[in-house]
């Protein structure tokens, strides 16, 4: 699997998926940071300092590595029409072949729900990984609870293919998650 550079961009219709940069900071953290109680529920802990300028270098340092070592992508998810930040989405724990699949996470701003972003971000980097990073197998994992997660991995292709106990923390406790998987189809490469 080839190591892409750090200026790789995925366009779609509506949104274009970049990787984060130092520029990103302002638009990241203030996105976050109003978005801290709508998104701390799907998520696990935040740090004591979440969404400081430290938290910012120390994620885009620990991004920017795995990004090299193709390890994992990190995206930042802006609006076509109004470079507005409206969420990310990132590929992480990337395995090469003979598994040759990732994992799937993202997030939005709650503004920005029920809109048909999410589903039109996550379908263009699946699509990206297939074509790009060469992957055969996308996986994605929801809590059972969050019917807005599922309806997107649905609409990009995802099927549920089981139910994992104690999967990951999620606001500081070990959660059940619902799993999803999404191969890579010949009219998708």
């Amino acid at each position: 699997m080839a190591v892409l550079q750090r200026d790789t961009s995925i366009t779609a219709e509506r949104v274009v998926l970049t990787p984060p940069r130092k520029a990103d900071f302002d638009d990241w953290a203030a996105l976050r940071s109003a978005n801290r109680e709508h998104l701390e529920p799907w998520e696990p802990l935040w740090p004591g300092d979440a969404h400081s300028k430290a938290d910012w270098v120390r994620r885009l340092k620990v991004w920017t590595t795995a990004w090299k070592a193709g390890q994992a992508y990190v995206f930042l998810i802006r609006n076509i029409s109004d470079n507005t930040l409206i969420g990310g989405a990132s590929l992480t724990h990337v395995r090469n072949w003979p598994a040759s699949s990732a994992s799937l996470g993202y997030w939005l701003g709650a503004d920005f729900e029920g809109k048909g972003y999410m589903r039109e971000s996550v379908i263009a980097v699946c699509d990206w990984a297939f074509a790009d990073l060469r992957l055969w197998r996308i996986e994605a994992g929801t809590l059972a609870e969050n019917n807005r997660s599922r309806k997107v991995l649905e609409a990009a292709g995802f099927e549920e293919e089981g139910y994992a106990r104690a999967y990951l923390e999620i606001a500081g406790e070990r959660r059940d998650h619902v799993l999803f998987g999404l191969v890579r189809h010949p009219k998708r490469s």
